[in-house]
């Protein structure tokens, strides 16, 4: 099922909305033109994920040598600061079987537009918004 979550206008760079979906708590996150959503439920004691820190990826190919890469940013739980990728929702902190990925949701833009109801004569429409919707299955990855 397809949920709209809102205008693309609403969102601005760095913006999340946390929102309620059947039941289900969903972060939804705009990083520059890309849109993230990840269950605000940490995999680890099941803290509000959705509400962390947004961190940029971290890289080193050994002691003194710290740089940043491209890709989607980390995101840090509020509670014991696990990070997971807000695209796939894969950890990258805790330990083996402990290390599961948080729950991700396909976003996608789709443009708006004017439904009925329908008159007999005509007028000029036009799409002043797009809106930001969400699957609301988790995709495994």
């Amino acid at each position: 099922m397809r949920v709209v979550v809102g205008k693309v206008s609403e969102f601005q760079n760095g913006d999340r909305k946390i929102i309620d979906i059947h039941g289900k708590s969903i972060g939804v996150f705009r990083v520059d033109d890309r849109f993230y959503a990840l269950r605000n439920r940490c995999p680890h004691q099941f803290g509000p994920l959705c509400a962390g820190t947004l961190a940029p990826r971290a890289a080193s190919a050994g002691p003194g040598d710290v740089r940043t890469e491209q890709g989607p940013p980390l995101l840090a739980c509020p509670w014991h600061g696990w990070e997971y990728d807000l695209a796939t929702g894969q950890s990258f902190t805790g330990p083996g079987p402990g290390n599961v990925p948080a729950l991700s949701y396909d976003v996608s833009v789709v443009p708006g537009r004017q439904a009925g109801p329908y008159v007999a004569e005509t007028v000029p429409v036009s799409v002043e918004q797009d809106y930001v919707v969400i699957d609301d299955s988790p995709v495994r990855r």
